[in-house]
């Protein structure tokens, strides 16, 4: 089942919005009596673990756990084998969130964990067996992520081969690909701090997807310009995700709407408790 959420934009330090409360309400009355599960945050491209902030303080004033994973993005095997070994030293039950990128690496560092209960794909790539991010993002009209995608060349130390090609979006075409509807002067500093991902990251095949045994949530962003909502919502659907659509709502949805990113982890965490 597919719900619209309202659009209403809110930085990350915002103060509570009646979204918010009522978030936070139904998480006051969550089935979890005992210690609730451990939120793993997965970011994508052109991002780091800040991104997640605002979703973060919502969550832990909500009693939840949380763990934002340093992702790095320099290949899809790589990438998803070093959050696998994190979920690996986590003792309880986890609810693995991933956003762009991060679903990629989340669709396949939880094969083989029993104690991921969840998936939540935030604007994520979702990926079948064989595909790509980069597939993806072609599968549709709509992405202005190519046309604004900077490529330096890199050079990994000790001479193993390493060397490849990082892609950055364009400062100057950050916030209107990637964050539109958050505040310029957050957008800047993203744009200034963004990792870079290596291109053969966007064009590794996917594995056995976890999600044809979790149980998933997607939100989709209905303004994303850089991994379009039509792709967004092809893949929630093939996943037989609960979904939820933000209007209007940009890539960095857990930026502009860190609300309605934490109210589906709840609804996720609830659903699996």
């Amino acid at each position: 089942m597919t719900l619209l959420v309202p659009a209403v934009a809110s930085a990350s330090a915002a103060p509570a919005t009646p979204a918010a409360r009522q978030s936070q309400s139904r998480a006051a009355a969550s089935k979890h009596h005992g210690p609730k599960p451990t939120v793993v945050l997965v970011h994508g491209a052109f991002a780091d673990s800040s991104s997640w902030n605002g979703v973060i303080s919502r969550l832990e004033h909500d009693g939840y756990p949380v763990i934002a994973a340093a992702n790095p993005l320099r290949g899809l095997d790589n990438d998803s084998a070093y959050v696998s070994s994190l979920l690996s030293t986590i003792p309880g039950p986890v609810i693995l969130v991933g956003h762009s990128y991060g679903g990629a690496v989340i669709t396949n560092a939880a094969v083989g964990h029993a104690n991921v209960k969840a998936l939540v794909y935030i604007a994520a790539f979702a990926p079948d067996q064989g595909e790509s991010a980069l597939g993806l993002t072609g599968m549709n009209p709509g992405s202005q992520l190519g046309a604004a995608l900077v490529v330096r060349p890199y050079s990994a130390t000790g001479g193993d081969g390493g060397d490849g090609e990082d892609g950055y979006v364009d400062q100057a075409k950050f916030r209107a690909v990637f964050a539109a509807d958050v505040p310029a002067s957050t957008a800047d500093l993203m744009a200034a701090e963004q990792r870079p991902v290596a291109l053969a990251a966007l064009q590794g095949a996917s594995g056995v997807p976890a999600w044809k045994t979790i149980p998933s949530w997607y939100l989709v962003a209905g303004a994303d310009q850089a991994i379009p909502a039509a792709t967004e919502k092809f893949m929630a659907k093939r996943a037989g995700a609960h979904t939820v659509v933000v209007p209007n709502a940009s890539h960095a949805v857990m930026v502009s709407h860190p609300d309605q990113a934490e109210d589906l982890i709840v609804q996720a965490a609830d659903a699996t408790g």
